[in-house]
């Protein structure tokens, strides 16, 4: 019966491990489905592609007191024709007659959404990005509700699955915005890199995982946060069940980030391999 009793041990074993084994990789596969994807492919100095992708413009200060002028130039957002998409800020010495908030422009830069092309509720959102260094440049890659022309924010809900403020090399920023929680009271967490590394040295990949009551958190595979409704403050609302658009932009300033100051680098420079969104 002894060794009956092993043979039985050892089948229960196997089918055991067969079944984290298949458990493991539904969870692994979960978001491989593309929904939406951009490999910044096309040649040097080529434009972005219209049908993902629409420039906005102005230099109001984009409720940041940003410093920037956005334009939909090439200048600005191009292909390098290496695989990734450009943006730059670029410094204009003399200032040109464009006029931002606070008087002539000093700084022009770009800023990408995929509204009115494409827009999804829940899924992976993810790209790999090579963020610039430098005191007052502001990279970020991330999401406003839909409906945003219709209820305004933060009542549409802003999802921020990278934002980085160069006075900060080391460190990232994972947060949400919506009504009662916006501003300098979204909730988020911030992910560090270890032993002084600077995220600008590489690329990265920068993702979150969507869906219903939940949102979280990845660099380069590694889950740093995660929120759901209960995390809100009380009697706030969860505004995350509606389809959301992607942006990509690099900003200049803001109270954040602070100014440029002598030390910033001009042109500051945020490149993009890819982004791809999953769905289940």
């Amino acid at each position: 019966m002894r060794g009956g009793t092993q043979r039985i041990s050892i089948v229960i074993l196997v089918f055991a491990l067969l079944f984290c084994d298949s458990a493991l990789a539904q969870a692994q596969v979960i978001y491989r489905k593309l929904a939406f994807k951009d490999e910044f492919n096309k040649a040097a100095n080529a434009a972005v592609d219209t049908e993902k992708w629409t420039a906005e413009i102005g230099g109001g200060g984009w409720g940041n007191q940003e410093l920037e002028y956005y334009t939909n130039s090439p200048e600005n957002a191009s292909h390098d024709g290496q695989g990734s998409l450009v943006i730059k800020t670029i410094k204009l010495t003399p200032p040109l007659n464009l006029n931002c908030w606070y008087g002539p422009c000093q700084y022009t830069s770009a800023r990408l959404m995929t509204k009115q092309n494409f827009d999804r509720k829940y899924g992976r959102f993810e790209a790999r990005i090579k963020i610039p260094v430098g005191q007052g440049l502001w990279p970020a890659f991330w999401m406003l509700g839909k409906n945003i022309d219709k209820v305004g924010w933060p009542q549409c809900g802003e999802i921020d699955i990278l934002e980085n403020i160069g006075r900060e090399p080391s460190t990232v920023h994972g947060t949400i915005h919506g009504p009662g929680y916006s501003g300098a009271n979204g909730i988020g967490a911030a992910y560090n890199l270890a032993n002084n590394q600077t995220f600008a040295a590489d690329f990265h990949v920068y993702a979150i995982e969507w869906s219903e009551n939940k949102i979280s958190w990845f660099v380069d595979g590694n889950l740093y946060q995660t929120i759901v409704p209960k995390n809100l403050p009380q009697n706030t609302q969860w505004v995350f069940e509606q389809p959301f658009f992607m942006i990509l932009n690099l900003a200049i300033g803001g109270p954040w980030g602070g100014d440029p100051d002598n030390t910033t680098m001009f042109p500051g420079t945020m490149l993009v391999d890819y982004v791809r969104v999953y769905k289940r």
